[in-house]
C-alpha cells in the first residue's frame, strides 16, 4: 500500500498538482477558508459561478472581500452595505454546517454548502442547479475539457519536475508545504459530493475519496491496493469492463452503470473515464470521476411512465363513453325483459348470464377507469386497521390453504384520507398477485404502520415529503427480475399465461394510488419474495362521522305523485331503455333529442318539473348548458345530468360543476335514488 505521505518532492508537488487539476474539472465551485477567514484554496467554477474577477482570488485573500464585492453589486438585496457585511460575517465566524440557494441575477439559482474544518475554517461547494437538464451536454463538453487539461496538466508538470531536480536546495521546504497541502485537498476531495478515484495500468486503485469508496460499501483504506474487479463486484465489472479497457487503450470514456445495493435497491452513476499518460505517451494509469444519478434516472422513469399513462388514460375516456352506452342499452332492455317474464325459466336461463357478462363489463370499464385515475372517488377518513381485519378476514375465506396469510399488529391507530372500497380492492389485487407468485405455497403479510417520508423517501414514491399511512403486502414467491419490475405497474402487461390475468391489477392499484394522492413502490428480485407498499395521505380521526346502524336510508318524494320529466338523449336506443326505467317508476315523460327541441318543450310544456340531460350532445350545446339556459326560463325545474364519460368531460370547463351527475349505465334503483336525491 503507497504511503500516504510521500516523503519523494517530486512525488509530492506532482500529486498536488494532480488533485488541483482534478478540483478545477468539478463542475462545482469550491473554496476553503482557514480560521482567521483568509481564502487558502478555489477552483475556477467558483470564480465562474459567482461572478467574481480573477484577479479577486489569490492565498490570503480575506472572505470578507467577497462578501463586500456581492453586497455593493446588491446580491444581498437593498441595506447598508456596511450592514450587510457584518451580518455575514458574523455568521461565518460560527463555522457551524450551513446549507442554503440563492436566486442571482438573471435567474441562476445556487445551492451553497459549508461544510466546517478541523481547528476552525470550513470547505463551501457552490452548484448551479439551474443546469440538471442540460446535463448530458454539459458532461460531453467536459470530456473534451477534462482531456486537454489533463494533457496540458502533464506537460506542465513534466516541465516543474525539470525545474525541480535542479533546485535540490529547495527540496525540503517543498516536501513540508507540499505535505500540508497533501493533507488539506485529502480533506477537500472527501468532503466533495463526486466520487473520485485512480487506477493504473493494471486496474489497481491507487487513490479514492471517501464519497468512491462508501459508493461500493467500503473505507478508503480498503480499497486502495485492490483491483477493480474485488471492488465493485463481478456484476458491475462485467458491464465496466470493455469502458475500463478502452481508457487504459488511452481513449477518454464517458458510460452509465446500475448496481444494486443490499436490501434490493437499484442505484445509477456516471462515470468518466481519463487516460495518464507518461513522458513517452504510454498510458500508466486512469483518473475517474462519476457522479450519482439515481434520482436523474427515477425521475426519467417516472416522466415516461405518466406518459404512457397518460396515453391510455385519453384513449380509456374515450372508450368508456361509448362503451357505457351500450352497456346501458344492453343491461336496461335485459333488465326489462327479466323483470316482464320474472317466472320463464328458459328465458332466464340466457337473460342472467347475459346481466351477470353485462355488469362484468361495467366493472372492466371501472377497472381502467381507475387505472387511468378518472374514476370518480369517495374520500374520507378510514380506520385501516378495520379496514385490514375486514380485509383479511375475505382473503382467509379465498386463498388456498398452502399460503399463510398474516399481519403485523398497529402500534397506533391510523386513518387515511381514502375511498374505502377502491382501497380494498387495491389490497385484495396486491394479495391475489401474491398469491399467483407462490404456486408452490408461501407466507402472505399484510403491514400497515405511519411513515414521515422526507425529501428522499417521498422521491421513492413519487410523493411530496409528509406524513402517510404505509400498507404492504410481502410475499415469499418467485419475485421479478428488474425488468419485470420495471413494467409490473403498465397496463396490460403480465407474465402470466394467455388467459390468466389481464394485466390491469397493477396498474389499477397505481392508478387509484395517484389519484388520492399517494404512491406505490414495488421492492423484489428473482428468487427474494416482493414487497409491494402503496402509501397514503395520514388524516384524523373523522370526528363528525356517524356509526353505521344498518337501517336504510329513507329518501324520495312525500307525495306519490310524480312530476313530468322532459329526457333530452340523442342516441335513441338510450333514451328508450331510460323512458322506460322512467314509466316503470312512475315518472310521465316528454322526449328529446338535442337541446334546441328540448328548449321549444320546455316553452310549451310549463308542468315539467324535472329535465335530465346526457351531458355530451351534437348541436354546440352541451347538457350543462342546456341546463343553465332552462332555468333562466323555468326555475322551478330540477336537474339531472347523465354520462357514459368518466368525470363529465366534453363540457365547458366554466358551465356550474354542482349539478348532480349520474353515470352510465346504470338501474332504475339508481336512477330512483338520483331522483329522490334532487333538491326542491
Amino acid at each position: 500500500m503507497p504511503n500516504p505521505l510521500p516523503t519523494d518532492p517530486l512525488q509530492s508537488h506532482y500529486q498536488h498538482e494532480l488533485l488541483q487539476a482534478g478540483l478545477d474539472l468539478l463542475d462545482q465551485g469550491l473554496t476553503v477558508i482557514d480560521g482567521n477567514l483568509n481564502i487558502v484554496a478555489w477552483n475556477k467554477a467558483f470564480l465562474r459561478l459567482l461572478d467574481f474577477p480573477q484577479d479577486m482570488a489569490f492565498v490570503g485573500a480575506t472572505f470578507e472581500s467577497f462578501i463586500r464585492f456581492n453586497a455593493e453589486r446588491g446580491e444581498y438585496g437593498p441595506g447598508d452595505v456596511d450592514e450587510l457585511v457584518a451580518e455575514r460575517m458574523r455568521l461565518a465566524r460560527s463555522f457551524t454546517a450551513h446549507y442554503t440557494e440563492r436566486d442571482r441575477p438573471g435567474g441562476q439559482i445556487l445551492a451553497v454548502r459549508g461544510e466546517p474544518l478541523p481547528h476552525n475554517g470550513f470547505v463551501t461547494l457552490y452548484t448551479d442547479i439551474t443546469a440538471s437538464r442540460r446535463f448530458e451536454q454539459q458532461i460531453q463538453q467536459q470530456n473534451a475539457e477534462l482531456e486537454n487539461r489533463v494533457t496540458q496538466r502533464t506537460a506542465e508538470l513534466q516541465a516543474a519536475n525539470q525545474r525541480l531536480i535542479a533546485a535540490d536546495d529547495a527540496n525540503q521546504r517543498i516536501t513540508t508545504a507540499l505535505r500540508r497541502s497533501e493533507e488539506n485537498l485529502r480533506l477537500i476531495t472527501d468532503t466533495v459530493p463526486a466520487l473520485i478515484g485512480y487506477f493504473d495500468h493494471q486496474e489497481i486503485y491507487r487513490y479514492v475519496n471517501k464519497g468512491y469508496a462508501e459508493w461500493f460499501g467500503c473505507v478508503k483504506d480498503e480499497v486502495l491496493g485492490r483491483s477493480i474487479r474485488e471492488v465493485t463486484g463481478d456484476e458491475v465489472y462485467t458491464d465496466i469492463s470493455r469502458h475500463v479497457h478502452q481508457a487504459l487503450q488511452g481513449q477518454s470514456v464517458s458510460y452509465e452503470y446500475a448496481m444494486r445495493h443490499p436490501g434490493g435497491r437499484v442505484v445509477y452513476a456516471r462515470s468518466e473515464l481519463v487516460p495518464e499518460r507518461d513522458a513517452q505517451g504510454l498510458v500508466v494509469g486512469c483518473f475517474v470521476l462519476s457522479v450519482n444519478i439515481t434520482d436523474l434516472k427515477n425521475a426519467q422513469a417516472a416522466l415516461v411512465h405518466a406518459q404512457k399513462m397518460e396515453a391510455v388514460g385519453q384513449l380509456t375516456g374515450g372508450l368508456a363513453h361509448d362503451f357505457n352506452n351500450l352497456l346501458t342499452v344492453v343491461i336496461g332492455n335485459l333488465v326489462t325483459l327479466h323483470e316482464r317474464y320474472p317466472d320463464d325459466a328458459e328465458i332466464g336461463e340466457y337473460v342472467v348470464p347475459a346481466l351477470k357478462a353485462s355488469r362484468r363489463g361495467a366493472s372492466l370499464i371501472k377497472r381502467l377507469l381507475a387505472f387511468a385515475r378518472k374514476q370518480p372517488l369517495l374520500p374520507k377518513a378510514v380506520n385501516i386497521a378495520d379496514l385490514v381485519d375486514d380485509t383479511l378476514s375475505l382473503l382467509h375465506r379465498t386463498l388456498p390453504a398452502h399460503i399463510a396469510v398474516s399481519s403485523a399488529p398497529l402500534d397506533e391507530p391510523l386513518f387515511a384520507m381514502t375511498d374505502a372500497q377502491q382501497l380494498e380492492n387495491a389490497l385484495l389485487n396486491l394479495a391475489l398477485n401474491a398469491r399467483d407468485a407462490m404456486p408452490d405455497g408461501g407466507q402472505l403479510t399484510v403491514r400497515a404502520t405511519r411513515l414521515l417520508l422526507g425529501l428522499g423517501q417521498a422521491a421513492d414514491f413519487d410523493v411530496v415529503p409528509g406524513c402517510y399511512v404505509a400498507l404492504s403486502v410481502s410475499d415469499t414467491g418467485i419475485g421479478m427480475d428488474a425488468a419485470t419490475q420495471a413494467r409490473a405497474s403498465e397496463p396490460f402487461f403480465t407474465t402470466k399465461r394467455f388467459g390468466a390475468g389481464s394485466g390491469l391489477g397493477l396498474s389499477m392499484v397505481y392508478g387509484f394510488a395517484k389519484q388520492s394522492g399517494g404512491g406505490l413502490r414495488i421492492q423484489s428480485a428473482l428468487g427474494e419474495g416482493c414487497v409491494v407498499t402503496l402509501v397514503l395521505p395520514c388524516t384524523a380521526e373523522d370526528p363528525d362521522a356517524a356509526p353505521f346502524t344498518g337501517e336504510p336510508l329513507h329518501t324520495g318524494l312525500a307525495s306519490p305523485e310524480r312530476p313530468l320529466v322532459l329526457l333530452v338523449e340523442d342516441d335513441p336506443d338510450v333514451r328508450r331503455v331510460i323512458r322506460l326505467q322512467l314509466v316503470g317508476l312512475g315518472y310521465p315523460v316528454i322526449e328529446a333529442d338535442h337541446a334546441a327541441d328540448a328548449l321549444q318543450l320546455l316553452a310549451s310544456v310549463p308542468t315539467v318539473g324535472i329535465l335530465i340531460s346526457d351531458m355530451v350532445m351534437p348541436g354546440g350545446m352541451d347538457g350543462r348548458t342546456l341546463c343553465r339556459t332552462a332555468s333562466l326560463s323555468a326555475p322551478h325545474v330540477r336537474f339531472l345530468l347523465i354520462s357514459g364519460y368518466s368525470t363529465g368531460e366534453g363540457a365547458s370547463p366554466d358551465m356550474d360543476a354542482s349539478l348532480p351527475l349520474l353515470k352510465k349505465p346504470f338501474s332504475a334503483l339508481e336512477l330512483q335514488s338520483a331522483l329522490d336525491g334532487l333538491s326542491a
